[in-house]
C-alpha cells in the first residue's frame, strides 16, 4: 500500500532576486519556527516544550528528518553595470534521506521590484514560473499559517510572489540549482542600493557549508562610496569606476540579508546622507564621506611620517624581523612631497636624522634599519616625546605645519625612565599642546602591552590604537594600515549641516580622508528636511570648503537599521570612556539603555542573554545598572594580557562599526539537533527579548502599558498584520508576542485568551513613507497550486517536516532569502 504524505514548508530564501531591488522596503530578520523531528512536530521558536499535531496514520518515518537536507555550497555572482544588476545564483543541496522530493517553490517579490529575465535551473534543466499578485500571495499565506502554525511567512504579507514548480529530488542524491534575474537599481541623491536576502536562519535547521557573494561594480561615473551596513566586506577598488565587494564564510547560518550601498558622483569628494525618523523622536543618520582613488599630486596632503620602533630584548627574533619589514613598506610607500624620520628605542634613543627628511633618502633609511638590533629595556616616555617633537619642527618652506602621522610600534611595559602611566600620558599631552598637527597611531605587539597607555595616548593625540596577536605578522597589519592611510586628501575635518541641529556624533573628532577610502559617521538630528550639507579641511595648509546642496534629511520614515548602526558606535565610545578615564552612574546607565532598547549585546551587556533578569522595566534596567557599574569599573578590568588586548579591540571594533553586530548565535539543545533560538532578536529598528517563551518588544514596559490581547491564526491576528505591511516582520517571530504599534502594545497568545474578530485590529494602520517608488511587478498568469502537492487539509496531515526540507531547498533554491516550498514526501 503506498503511503502518501505532504509536507508545507515554509521556506526561506528566494535567491536575493527580489529583495535586491528593495531599496526601502523593510528588511526582515526574524526567525520563524523550527520544524524537528517525525512525526511532524512544529516547534515556535521560544516555546519551551514542542506543539505536537495530529499524527498521520502511517508507518513511523525517520527521526532524523530534521538533517536531510543540507546545502554544500550557496554562491552568489552579482556584476552591476551602470545600474543594471544581473544576479546568478548557484547552490548545491544534498537529499540525505530515503525519500524522493518534490514541491512548489513560491518567491515573494518586494512592492517595488521590477525584474527581467528571470530563469532557474535544476541540474541543467530550465523550469518555468508564475506570477502571484499580492492578494493571491497573501491569502496563500494565511492559509499556510493557520494550517502549520507557522507565522515565518508573514514578513512577506503585501508582495507579489514569483512560483515555480521543483521536480522529484532522488534521495541520497544531490541537486543543482541556479537562478539568474536582471534589475535596474534606482540611484536617489547619488546613492545606489543592492540586497540580496540571506536571511535564511529562521528556515535552515543546518548551517551553510559555504556560503559567498560576489559584486563586481563598474560605472561611467566615477564611484565614491561603497558601503555595507550588513556585512563586513572586502573592498578592492581598480581605478575611480570599477571595484570588487566580497564576503565569504563557512559552516554559518546567515540571520541578515546582504545590503551594498555605492555612490557615483564627478565630484572630487562625494557625500551622502541615510537617514531614519519615526514620531516626535531625534531621527539618526549615516553619513558616507569618500573621496576619489585616483588624485592629482596637487591634491595630496604633504606630510611627516615618524616610525618608532620599539628594539628592547623581548623584540629579539621574528618579532623585530617583521617590524623591521613593516617600516620598508612605510618607507617605499611614502608619497613625493612626504618626510619622514625613523626613531628607535629601549634603554636610550637612536633617531635617524634630528628633523624630517625628504623621502628621496628612503634608501639611506633601509640601511639604518637593516643595522637595528634588539637589546635593552623599554623607555616608552623619552621615545613619545622625541617623536612629537619632530612633529613640531619647522617646515622647508617655513609655512604651515605639515599634518603629522606618528606610528608607534611596541611589544612591552615602560621598564625604565618614567614608568608610571598616568605621567607618561601627562608629559605626551603637554608636548602635543604645541604640536596640534600630529597624529599617534600606537601598535601593541603581542599580549604583553600596557592597553590603557596604548589607547588613552592614542585618543588623546587625535588618532587610533591597533594590536598585533601573537598569531599574527606585525608587517602584514602595520602595512595594511598604512596602505589605507598612505593618501591624505584632506586634513582637520569639521561638517557643517547647515540648519539642521545634529547631536551625538561619531566617531569624534572625526579623522583625515584619505584618496579611496571612506568615512561612516553615524549622528542623531532633530529635525528632517532638506539642507546644505558643507564640509571643510585643509590640503597642505590651505583651507577647503565643499558644499552640497542636494541633501535632505527624513521627517519620517527611512532605513531602519541606522538606529542600531548609530547606537552600537556610542556604546562602544562610552565603554572606551569608562574604561580609559574611569566610571560613571550616568554612562552606565545610558550604556543599560542603549543596550536593551537597540539589543546590542558585548560582554559587558550580557544581561540581555539573561531571561531572568528585568531589563523591561525602568526599575529593573536601573537595578541592572547597578550591578553593571562594578563590572565595568576600570579598576577591575584589566590593564594587560590576552584579556586586556581583546577588550580594547571589543571596544574599537564597536566605536568604528561600520554595521551593527549580529545577534548571539542560535544553539542546539543537548543530545539533538533542534535548534533554540538566540534570546536576542533585532528586527527593523525594534528589539525583542526572550523572556518565559513570549518575544518582548523591548519598548513594552510592563508596569506602565497593558496589552491588548489578539489569538494567534485568528482574523483579528491576520487583519492586524494586514494593516502595514512592515508589521507583518514582527508577528513572523512567532505566536507568543508582545510589540508596541502605534503606540499600543499587542500580545499574540496562542492558547485561546485573545481577541480572534477582525474588529480587534487597528482601525488606522500607519502610513508607510514612500521614500524610493518603483514599478511593482505585475502579475502575469492567475495560479492555482497543483492539488496533488498542497492537498493538506484534505489529507490532515501536517507539514512538519518541510520547514526543513525548506531550509535547504530553501537555500538550495535560493540561497537564502524568501523562499516558500511545498513538498511532498514519498515513501516508495
Amino acid at each position: 500500500m503506498k503511503f502518501q504524505t505532504r509536507f508545507l514548508v515554509a521556506v526561506f530564501a528566494l535567491f536575493g532576486l527580489f529583495v535586491a531591488f528593495a531599496f526601502h522596503v523593510p528588511l526582515a530578520h526574524a526567525d520563524g519556527l523550527v520544524v524537528v523531528n517525525c512525526p511532524p512536530i512544529v516547534v515556535p521558536l521560544g516555546t519551551p516544550n514542542p506543539f505536537p499535531l495530529p499524527q498521520p496514520a502511517a508507518p513511523p518515518v525517520r527521526r532524523d528528518c530534521a538533517n536531510y537536507l543540507a546545502v554544500k555550497n550557496h554562491n552568489v555572482t552579482v556584476t552591476i553595470e551602470n545600474q543594471v544588476a544581473r544576479t546568478h545564483v548557484d547552490e548545491t543541496f544534498l537529499n540525505d534521506s530515503a525519500y524522493a522530493l518534490e514541491g512548489t517553490y513560491i518567491f515573494p517579490l518586494p512592492d517595488d521590484a521590477t525584474i527581467s529575465d528571470f530563469a532557474m535551473w535544476v541540474d541543467g534543466a530550465k523550469l518555468e514560473g508564475q506570477v502571484l499578485d499580492q492578494n493571491q500571495a497573501r491569502q496563500t499565506y494565511e492559509d499556510i499559517v493557520r494550517r502549520q502554525r507557522d507565522p515565518a511567512l508573514l514578513e512577506y504579507v503585501g508582495r507579489n510572489a514569483f512560483q515555480a514548480r521543483i521536480f522529484p529530488i532522488p534521495p541520497q542524491s544531490t541537486k543543482r540549482v541556479e537562478i539568474d534575474y536582471v534589475q535596474v537599481l534606482k540611484a536617489e541623491s547619488g546613492l545606489v542600493r543592492y540586497v540580496y536576502p540571506l536571511n535564511t536562519e529562521k528556515f535552515s535547521p543546518k548551517p551553510l557549508g559555504n556560503v559567498s557573494v560576489n559584486v563586481s561594480l563598474t560605472s561611467n561615473s566615477a564611484l565614491k562610496a561603497i558601503y555595507s551596513p550588513s556585512h563586513d566586506v572586502s573592498i578592492t577598488r581598480d581605478g575611480n569606476n570599477r571595484a570588487k565587494v566580497g564576503y565569504e564564510d563557512s559552516n554559518v547560518k546567515p540571520d541578515r540579508d546582504f545590503v551594498l550601498y555605492y555612490s557615483v558622483t564627478q565630484d572630487s569628494i562625494g557625500l551622502n546622507l541615510m537617514s531614519y525618523k519615526t514620531g516626535n523622536d531625534d531621527g539618526f543618520f549615516v553619513m558616507l564621506v569618500a573621496p576619489q582613488v585616483e588624485v592629482e599630486s596637487t591634491q595630496v596632503v604633504a606630510r611627516d611620517i615618524v616610525l618608532v620602533l620599539d628594539v628592547s630584548g623581548s623584540m629579539q627574533g621574528a618579532k623585530i624581523a617583521q617590524a623591521k619589514n613593516a617600516i620598508y613598506y612605510v618607507l617605499d610607500h611614502l608619497n613625493a612631497n612626504d618626510r619622514f624620520n625613523i626613531i628607535s628605542f629601549s634603554t636610550g634613543i637612536n633617531a635617524y636624522a634630528s628633523s624630517p627628511q625628504p623621502a628621496s633618502k628612503r634608501d639611506d633609511a633601509h640601511n639604518f634599519v637593516s643595522r637595528l638590533q634588539a637589546e635593552g629595556s623599554t623607555d616608552i616616555n623619552r621615545a613619545l616625546l622625541e617623536a612629537i617633537a619632530n612633529a613640531s619642527a619647522p617646515t622647508f618652506n617655513s609655512g604651515p605645519a605639515r599634518p603629522t602621522t606618528i606610528i608607534f610600534l611596541t611589544d612591552g611595559l615602560p621598564t625604565t625612565g618614567e614608568i608610571n602611566s598616568d605621567k607618561i600620558i601627562a608629559n605626551a599631552a603637554g608636548a602635543a599642546a604645541s604640536a596640534r598637527n600630529a597624529r599617534l597611531f600606537t601598535f601593541g605587539l603581542g599580549d604583553d602591552v600596557n592597553t590603557i597607555l596604548l589607547d588613552t595616548l592614542a585618543e588623546k593625540l587625535g588618532g587610533a590604537s591597533a594590536y598585533v596577536r601573537p598569531s599574527e605578522k606585525i608587517d602584514e597589519v602595520v602595512s595594511a594600515f598604512y596602505a589605507k592611510v598612505s593618501t591624505p586628501v584632506l586634513s582637520d575635518v569639521s561638517v557643517d549641516f547647515g540648519g539642521i541641529a545634529v547631536s551625538d556624533v561619531y566617531p569624534y573628532p572625526l579623522p583625515d580622508l584619505f584618496a579611496g577610502s571612506q568615512l561612516v559617521v553615524a549622528g542623531r538630528y532633530r529635525n528632517g528636511g532638506p539642507t546644505t550639507v558643507t564640509l571643510k579641511g585643509t590640503i597642505n595648509g590651505v583651507p577647503q570648503s565643499f558644499k552640497y546642496t542636494d541633501v535632505s534629511l527624513n521627517g519620517t520614515g527611512g532605513d531602519d537599521y541606522i538606529p542600531r548602526l548609530w547606537a552600537t558606535r556610542k556604546i562602544g565610545y562610552l565603554l572606551t570612556q569608562i574604561r580609559l578615564h574611569g566610571e560613571s552612574k550616568e554612562v552606565v546607565n545610558d550604556i543599560v539603555t542603549l543596550a536593551v532598547r537597540y539589543g546590542i549585546v558585548t560582554p559587558y551587556t550580557s544581561f540581555l542573554v539573561d531571561e531572568h533578569a528585568d531589563v523591561l522595566t525602568q526599575s529593573g534596567r536601573s537595578d541592572v545598572a547597578k550591578k553593571a557599574e562594578t563590572q565595568f569599573a576600570p579598576s577591575s578590568m584589566p590593564f594587560t594580557g590576552a584579556g586586556a588586548v581583546q577588550q580594547s579591540q571589543q571596544q574599537n571594533q564597536l566605536s568604528g562599526a561600520a554595521a551593527a553586530p549580529t545577534m548571539a548565535p542560535a544553539a542546539a539543545v543537548p543530545g539533538s539537533t533542534v535548534l533554540q533560538p538566540a534570546p536576542v532578536q533585532a528586527i527593523g529598528d525594534k528589539t525583542f527579548l526572550l523572556r518565559n517563551g513570549v518575544w518582548n518588544d523591548t519598548q513594552f514596559d510592563p508596569s506602565k502599558m497593558k496589552t491588548t490581547k489578539i489569538e494567534f491564526g485568528s482574523d483579528a491576528y491576520f487583519a492586524l498584520g494586514s494593516s502595514d505591511p512592515a508589521w507583518g516582520k514582527y508577528l513572523a517571530l512567532g505566536s507568543r508576542v508582545i510589540v508596541v504599534l502605534n503606540g499600543v502594545a499587542y500580545e499574540i497568545t496562542d492558547n485561546g485568551s485573545g481577541l480572534s474578530d477582525a474588529s480587534a485590529a487597528p482601525t488606522a494602520p500607519l502610513q508607510p513613507t514612500e521614500v524610493n517608488a518603483l514599478p511593482r511587478a505585475t502579475p502575469s498568469v492567475v495560479v492555482t497550486l497543483p492539488s496533488n502537492v498542497v492537498d493538506i487539509e484534505r489529507n490532515n496531515v501536517p507539514s512538519v517536516l518541510g520547514l526543513i526540507g525548506v531550509g535547504v531547498l530553501g537555500l538550495a533554491i535560493l540561497g537564502g532569502g524568501g523562499l516558500i516550498a511545498v513538498i511532498a514526501l514519498r515513501k516508495r
